[in-house]
């Protein structure tokens, strides 16, 4: 879990430095295409369900957690906000996974949920957590 921890806060730490830089972030390629800014409110929708997951597997097994990420992009309005307070709630968010990590209780790292929409999918919190990070580092390519 170190290794994830350890990119998890680089990561963090990369994406703080983009506050104030001259960055289109509004732009669309397209009307279907998420802006960077969009981008950014995803990783915060992501963070968040993460998160729960990560809490909930402390102590409960085999739950489904899921979200629709376009509806949620388009329901929280991250188009119209501010980037740098988006950038900020996204760290925040972040560091809070790192606490939860760090301090994971072993026994728990094997852990399963289900994060999938259709046929279930249950994975551990080792395998949550890798693909968490791969899954942001994707998505910020675009932006860093």
């Amino acid at each position: 879990m170190n290794e994830v921890t350890n990119k998890l806060t680089g990561i963090i730490d990369n994406v703080r430095e983009l506050k104030g830089l001259d960055i289109d972030w509004a732009y669309k390629a397209h009307p279907s295409k998420w802006s960077k800014k969009e981008v950014i409110g995803h990783l915060i929708d992501s963070a968040q369900i993460n998160l729960q997951r990560f809490v909930r597997c402390t102590y409960e097994e085999n739950f489904r957690l899921t979200y629709e990420q376009v509806e949620w992009v388009a329901a929280a309005h991250y188009q119209d906000a501010d980037i740098n307070e988006l950038i900020e709630l996204w760290a925040l968010l972040n560091l809070q996974i790192v606490r939860v990590l760090t301090s994971y209780p072993p026994d728990r790292l094997g852990a399963r949920c289900d994060n999938s929409k259709q046929e279930p999918n249950l994975q551990t919190v080792e395998w949550l957590a890798a693909d968490y990070v791969d899954h942001m580092s994707h998505h910020l390519k675009g932006i860093l």
